[in-house]
């Protein structure tokens, strides 16, 4: 072997490309969904495409739970990554 570098056959063009990260707002993208968590039990409201009905679940758990006092916000959102 001679240490010598191997021919080259072709040339290789990099180029930098720009990607944007949006929420997908398309007719067809699948729907934003909530649920609240109770950060001390585990348990977690229904998810829903409204964020209403969370918020109720959490009021209720805290009612019937007075030490349950710190939740956590669940949101699945889905999202769209485009080159340009």
């Amino acid at each position: 072997m001679s240490g010598a570098p191997a021919a080259r056959t072709g040339r290789t063009v990099i180029r930098p490309m720009y990607w944007t990260l949006l929420p997908d707002r398309e007719p067809d993208a699948e729907p934003t969904v909530f649920a609240m968590e109770c950060v001390v039990c585990g348990e977690t409201s229904a998810p829903g495409e409204e964020f209403v009905p969370a918020q109720e679940w959490t009021l209720r758990h805290a009612g019937r739970h007075p030490s349950h006092l710190t939740y956590r916000e669940v949101v699945q959102r889905p999202w769209r990554a485009f080159m340009h």
